[in-house]
Formats: C-alpha cells, structure tokens, sequence
C-alpha cells in the first residue's frame, strides 16, 4: 500500500485529491493530511471536507512530524511553500508529486537540486489529456517549422495567482525548443497599443481569468490561408487530481531523479506511447 500525503487538503485542489486518492482502485491511500496552522479546517477529518465520508485522516499543520506516516507527498500548494516541504522529503526521503506552477528560475533549480536525493514527479500539469497535447505539439512544430505565427492562450479561475499559467509556458517552452529558439528571447506577454509588425519567431501569450474556468489551453499555428490549433479544456479538477494519484503509485518505484508526466504516462520523446 502507498501511503500518500497530501499538502493543502482544504483547497480546492487538495481537497480534489484527497477524493482521487480515495475513489482510486490503485494500491494507495491517503495517510497525512496538511493545511496552515491557522486554518479553520485544522484538525478535520479530510475525508470529510473531501467528500462528506470521513476516512479517518484528521487535517494536521506539522508535515515533518508525520514523516513516518507517508511514502510520497502531492504538493500543488504555492512555491514556497512546496520547497518548505521539498527540505522535509528531502531530510526524510520521501517521494514528491509536485503539481505547483510559478516557480522562479532559482526555485526550479533547487528542486532539481533535490532530484539527487529524492524521486520526483514534476510537472505543471498532470491531466492526461495534455501531455498527450505536448507530444502533439512537438509533432505540429516540427512539421510547420517557420512558416506560421505561433500563439497561445490560457484562461483560468479568478484565484489562480502566476500568468501564463505553467502549463501555457511549458506549452511555449516545448515549442521554442523544437524549433531552436530561446523562449526567453521570443515570448511576447500581451499587446497594447500600435506597435511594429510582428515578427514570426516570437511566440505570444494570452491570459485570462475569470469565473470558475478549470482551465483551457490553446496553441495556434497559423499561416497565410489556414490555422492549426491544438486545444485542451479542463472541465473538472479531478482530471488533475487523477494524474497526480498515478503519478503518485509510480514515482514511489523510481530511483532518485527529477521525472515529467510524460515519463510517467509512457510517453517518450517522439509522441510515441
């Protein structure tokens, strides 16, 4: 059995989670519940703010005390809360699913840092349905090379904090790469006002947040005469919460390292599954 922990089970997300873990028919339960020190959810049963069944998990606010409680931790809280908690795994050898977007270039290298005393799953979204748009995206970039304008847009719920979401900049990155470009140099964050031409090697961005959108993603090819456009909507969290557990049972088998969903879903370089 893999006892898992999650990090933040009284939002949103976490509470997504808690219910994944517990419909999964994986060997795998949830064992460690956390959320702030002053939150009013503390000392609640997580089953109960999940689902209305209880499971037994009472809400603590101390990750490092349950150390011994769990084999792999799911963090899609903040950033620096989940390197807060990548030091506690890391001192005690715990697995980490890290689902947590918004990380500054620094942050992102002490996670990698952590890959060589830990096994990782990080990934800035973990629906299935996505990764498979990456390998898709690969394939359309390779193919249309230079001869299109490249943009993509994002929308997601009101609270969500980092724009473009990670999603969108890995979408951005995987493109730029495949087509030998830097996407430091190329990204273009929005327009306003009359400006130049564009210029077909930058990669532009769109954001919006509004409602309770899950979240969508867009990628557009577009040329003189047709357009290809590679969409993913999001309809429910459990779509993410669901990649999480089975990133969750398979990481817990991994020697240390830093891993995508890809490499979890079996999906290697090419597309190819």
């Amino acid at each position: 059995m893999v006892r898992v922990a999650i990090a933040g089970a009284a939002g949103r997300m976490g509470r997504s989670l808690v219910e994944a873990v517990s419909r999964s028919e994986a060997d795998i339960e949830v064992s460690v519940a956390t959320v702030e020190a002053d939150d009013p959810c503390l000392g609640i049963d997580a089953g109960l703010l999940a689902m209305g069944v209880a499971n037994g998990v009472e809400t603590g606010s101390d990750l490092d005390a349950a150390a011994a409680y769990f084999d792999v931790l799911i963090d899609f809280t903040a950033p620096d809360a989940t390197l807060n908690h990548l030091e506690i795994c890391r001192q005690h050898g715990k697995a980490m699913v890290i689902g947590t977007t918004g990380f500054s270039d620094s942050q992102r290298q002490t996670i990698a840092d952590a890959g060589n005393s830990l096994a990782i799953v990080l990934a800035p979204n973990m629906s299935v349905g996505v990764n498979l748009c990456f390998a898709l995206l690969k394939q359309a970039a390779s193919v249309l090379g230079d001869s299109v304008d490249i943009e993509i847009s994002e929308a997601h719920h009101r609270y969500k904090k980092d724009a473009p979401s990670g999603t969108a900049l890995k979408m951005g990155e995987i493109v730029a790469e495949t087509l030998g470009r830097d996407l430091n140099e190329v990204a273009v964050y929005g327009r306003e006002g009359i400006g130049e031409e564009r210029d077909r090697k930058t990669i532009g961005f769109a954001t919006v947040r509004a409602g309770d959108i899950v979240g969508d993603h867009t990628v557009s090819f577009a040329g003189l005469g047709e357009r290809v456009e590679i969409t993913h909507r999001a309809s429910s969290r459990m779509t993410f919460a669901n990649g999480a557990v089975r990133a969750a049972s398979w990481i817990t088998k991994q020697d240390n390292g830093i891993y995508s969903m890809q490499e979890v879903l079996g999906i290697n370089a090419a597309g190819d599954v």
